[in-house]
C-alpha cells in the first residue's frame, strides 16, 4: 500500500516520538531532548537522543537516525507498511484505500531511479577515459584531486549527442523513460531524443536517502550559453524541495555531533556545487539550492537538521540580493529556536577558493564569522537609502516595523520590533534619558560613576569619566540594566524562577538581547548554578559584550559587591529584576491601549499605567531598589 506525504505527515504529527520510542527505551528528559541507552548497541552511558520538536531520533553509538516509522522498522523488523499500520492504529487514523495507480507510479519511479544510478556510473567512467582529459585537468586546477572524485561521484558528459542514450538503451532502457527521467531531451518537432548533458562536468544530485534523482552539469566551453545546467523537474526530482549535498551534509553533521555533542556545529548554505564539496572536504556540513532562491520547503528541511543554519553568500551585489530574498522568505517562518545566521564573504573568495589557497582551518574560521538574522535585516534596511533627512529616518523606522510585523510568531515579532527599534535609537542617540520604544527605561537623573567594588571596598572612579558629555552616556547601555544582566550571568540560579521573563523581556535593554537569549537557552538546558556560564558566552563570541557590561554596570549595585551576603544579594537582584519586568509589561500594555478605541475606561487605564511607569522609573533612578529588599 502506498501512503501519500500528507497522510504520513498527519500520522507523525499526532504521535510524539518520545511516547512511541519510550515504550521500548527508558528515556530521561535532558533539556529539549530525551536521552536513553541505545536500542541498537550495548552501552553503559546514554548516547541515544529523541527530539519531539524535530520529530526524529539519533543514536550516536550506531549512527542511526530517523523518525518513528523507521524506528519500528529498525527495532521490530517491520516493513514500511506494517510500521505505518501499527502507528496509524495508535493514532486512531483510518488507513487509506489501496491505490493501484499510485502503486504503479511508485514502481515506475523505482525503475527510473535505477536508470539514473546507471547513468551516474557511466558519467564517472567517462571522466577517467581519454575523452575526460580536459575535465580532469580542470578539476585538478580547482584543487579537487582524483582521490576525491569517487567520494562525490563526479563524472563527465562527453560532447556526444547520443553517448549516454546509446549506452542506456543497450542496457534495456526506453527513450521515453529517459526523457521522463530528465537525462534526454525530446525535440519539439518530434525528432529523436538526445543527451541533455554534453561536454560538461557532472555532479549527481541525490535525495535524502542518497539515491541519484538528477544531475547538474558545469560547461567546459567558456562560451556555453549556460555555465551551469540542472536537470528538469521530474517525478524523481523536485528542485524546490531538495538541496545539493544534503545526504552527505547530514552524515558530517551527525558525526560532528557524536564527536562533540556540546559544540555548535554549523550547517552552511553556499552558492555552488564546488563550494559544497569544499566545505564537505573541510568537515563542514553544507548544501546548495541549485541555482534558485531558497524555497520555504528547503528552509523547513534545513530547520529539521539545525536550529540556525548559516547562509554563506558572496559579498557582491548578486550575493546581497540572494541574502535579501532569503530574508524575505524566511521572516514569516521564524520562530523561537528557528532562524538563520549570515556569513557574507568579502574579497571575492568563496569557500572553494579559501580551501584551495588557505586550507580547511581557514574555511572553518570563515563560515564561523556570522551575523545574526536581526542584524543582517537591520543593515539591509539601513543601507537602502541615505538617512540624511527626517523623512528618510522615519521611512527606515516604518520599514523596520513592517519587517518585524511579517513574523507570524507574535512574541518573536515583538522581540524583533524591540531589537530593531533599539538599534535605530542607537544609530541616532537622543540627548537625554527619555522613555523610548526600544524598551529601555526613561526618565531620571543621568548616571554618575561612583567607583567600583574591589575586595569589599569601593574604589574611586576614573576622574576623567565625570566629564563625559551627557549625549555620550546615552549611547551606552543603561548601567542599571547592565548590572542586572551581569549578576544574572554570574549567578544563573537567580534567574531560574524568571526564565519566561528572561526570554520575553530580556534585561530591559534591546542591546542585551543576545546575552538574555543565551541565558534562557542555558536555563532550558538546565545549566547548574555553579556552571561557568561566562565561558559559554565567550565560546559563542560574546566576550566583547561581557567586557562592555562590566565597563558600564552600575557600580553601586550591592548585589554585585562581594561584601553583600549571598541571600540579601539575591533578594536585592530579584527586586530590581521584577521592576524591569513590570516596566516592560506596563509599557507593552500601554502600547496596546493606544491601539484601542478611546473610552473613559481606556483613558483611566492609560493614566494609571503612565503613573506606575513614572513611579518605577523614579525608584530606579533614585536607587530605592538598592535598599528596598531584605
Amino acid at each position: 500500500m502506498r501512503f501519500d506525504d500528507r497522510f504520513l505527515e498527519e500520522l507523525k504529527s499526532r504521535l510524539r516520538p518520545s511516547d512511541v520510542i519510550g515504550k521500548s527505551v527508558k528515556l530521561r528528559r535532558q533539556g529539549r531532548e530525551y536521552a536513553g541507552l541505545s536500542p541498537f548497541t550495548k552501552e553503559k552511558s546514554p548516547s541515544f537522543f529523541v527530539n519531539d520538536d524535530k520529530g526524529f531520533y539519533h543514536c550516536f553509538s550506531s549512527g542511526k537516525h530517523g523518525d518513528i516509522i523507521s524506528y519500528l522498522q529498525e527495532t521490530e523488523r517491520l516493513t514500511f507498511s506494517e510500521a505505518v499500520e501499527r502507528l496509524a492504529s495508535e493514532a486512531g487514523m483510518v488507513l487509506p484505500e489501496p491505490d493501484v495507480r499510485a502503486a504503479q507510479e511508485d514502481k515506475k519511479r523505482q525503475g527510473l531511479g535505477d536508470w539514473m544510478e546507471l547513468a551516474a556510473a557511466w558519467f564517472e567512467a567517462e571522466l577517467r577515459r581519454p575523452v575526460g582529459k580536459d575535465a580532469r585537468a580542470y578539476l585538478e586546477r580547482r584543487g579537487l584531486p582524483e582521490s576525491e572524485w569517487s567520494r562525490f561521484h563526479i563524472g563527465f558528459a562527453p560532447n556526444n549527442r547520443t553517448g549516454l542514450k546509446d549506452y542506456l538503451i543497450a542496457k534495456g532502457a526506453k527513450p521515453g523513460d529517459l526523457v521522463e527521467a530528465g537525462v534526454l531531451i525530446a525535440p519539439e518537432d518530434g525528432g529523436a531524443p538526445y543527451d541533455r548533458f554534453r561536454d560538461r562536468i557532472i555532479f549527481p544530485i541525490t535525495d535524502t536517502r542518497g539515491k541519484v534523482v538528477s544531475f547538474g552539469g558545469r560547461a567546459m566551453d567558456p562560451a556555453a550559453r549556460a555555465k551551469y545546467l540542472n536537470g528538469p523537474e521530474t517525478s524523481l526530482f523536485h528542485k524546490g524541495r531538495l538541496l545539493y549535498g544534503l545526504y552527505e551534509a547530514r552524515k558530517i553533521l551527525h558525526a560532528a555531533q557524536a564527536a562533540a555533542p556540546k559544540d555548535n556545529t554549523p550547517m552552511v548554505v553556499v552558492e555552488g556545487y564546488m563550494d559544497v564539496i569544499a566545505c564537505h572536504r573541510a568537515g563542514v556540513p553544507a548544501v546548495a539550492a541549485m541555482g534558485t532562491a531558497m524555497t520555504e520547503e528547503q528552509m523547513e528541511v534545513l530547520w529539521r537538521l539545525h536550529p540556525e543554519p548559516t547562509l554563506c553568500f558572496d559579498g557582491d551585489k548578486a550575493g546581497q540580493r540572494a541574502a535579501s530574498r532569503a530574508m524575505d522568505r524566511a521572516l514569516p517562518l521564524l520562530k523561537p529556536g528557528r532562524s538563520f545566521k549570515f556569513s557574507m564573504v568579502t574579497g571575492g573568495k568563496d569557500p572553494d577558493d579559501v580551501l584551495r589557497e588557505q586550507g580547511a582551518a581557514a574555511l572553518k574560521a570563515q563560515v564561523s564569522q556570522t551575523t545574526p538574522f536581526v542584524e543582517q535585516l537591520f543593515t539591509r534596511e539601513r543601507e537602502l537609502e541615505p538617512l540624511d533627512t527626517p523623512e528618510r529616518k522615519a521611512g527606515l523606522k516604518q520599514r523596520l516595523r513592517a519587517a518585524a510585523a511579517t513574523i507570524a510568531d507574535k512574541d518573536l515579532a515583538q522581540a524583533y520590533k524591540d531589537d530593531l527599534l533599539g538599534r535605530l535609537d542607537a544609530l541616532f542617540p537622543r540627548t537625554a534619558f527619555t522613555p523610548n520604544e526600544a524598551g529601555g527605561f526613561g526618565g531620571g537623573r543621568p548616571f554618575t560613576p561612583r567607583g567600583t567594588w574591589k575586595n569589599g571596598k569601593r574604589e574611586p572612579p576614573d576622574p576623567g569619566i565625570r566629564g563625559v558629555a551627557r549625549a555620550q552616556i546615552v549611547e551606552r547601555i543603561n548601567p542599571f540594566h547592565a548590572a542586572i544582566a551581569l549578576a544574572a550571568i554570574d549567578h544563573p540560579g537567580w534567574a531560574r524562577p524568571y526564565d519566561e521573563a528572561v526570554e520575553r523581556v530580556g534585561f530591559g535593554d534591546p542591546r542585551l538581547r543576545p546575552l538574555a537569549r543565551e541565558l534562557f537557552e542555558a536555563l532550558v538546558d538546565d545549566i547548574h548554578d555553579d556552571a561557568p556560564f561566562r565561558d559559554i558566552l565567550v565560546r559563542k563570541g560574546l566576550a566583547a559584550q561581557l567586557a562592555e557590561l562590566e565597563r558600564v554596570a552600575q557600580p553601586d549595585a550591592p548585589f554585585l559587591s562581594p561584601a553583600t551576603e549571598a541571600h540579601r544579594a539575591r533578594a536585592l537582584w530579584s527586586a530590581c529584576y521584577e521592576a524591569v519586568i513590570e516596566v516592560a509589561d506596563s509599557e507593552r500594555a500601554l502600547e496596546a491601549l493606544r491601539r484601542e478605541a478611546v473610552t473613559a475606561g481606556t483613558l483611566t487605564a492609560t493614566r494609571d499605567l503612565r503613573a506606575r511607569i513614572t513611579i518605577l522609573q523614579r525608584q530606579i533612578s533614585n536607587l530605592e531598589f538598592w535598599r528596598g529588599a531584605s
